[in-house]
């Protein structure tokens, strides 16, 4: 499933229930999914030069694997954060989008205002708003 959520001057707030359905449309949207934040999804994410993403934590797992995507997205200048597995479904993106709690965020999206315990669906207007 993909879902456009909101639009902005540029992009889109786009939901989906896994990276792998990214493709060379979705190309400066913020993408919402249900993807683990681990570095495997991180990377298919790149391929496709995303304006920002929210991925869910999976539980973060050992060595903080379901959220190790978050610095290899700041290395490359996007927006990143994931939210608690607690609080949304893992491939669900549109419970992402309107259930996930943020639980970590690279420092790209601290310089917009994400923060630890917000909304995703507010994590992602920022986004949307503070777009390149």
């Amino acid at each position: 499933m993909v879902k456009i959520i909101l639009s902005g001057l540029s992009n889109s707030v786009v939901a989906m229930d896994s990276v792998a359905y990214m493709d060379e449309t979705q190309k400066g949207n913020i993408i919402v999914c249900g993807s683990h934040g681990g570095e495997s999804a991180a990377r298919q994410l790149l391929r496709f030069n995303p304006g920002g993403a929210i991925f869910n934590d999976a539980g973060k797992g050992k060595d903080n694997a379901g959220i190790s995507g978050l610095a290899l997205l700041n290395e490359a200048g996007i927006t990143a954060a994931t939210v608690d597995a607690f609080s949304a479904r893992i491939g669900d993106g549109m419970d992402t989008y309107e259930s996930g709690v943020i639980s970590a965020m690279n420092r790209e999206a601290a310089l917009c205002g994400i923060t630890v315990g917000m909304r995703a669906n507010e994590a992602a207007k920022r986004m949307l708003k503070f777009e390149k």
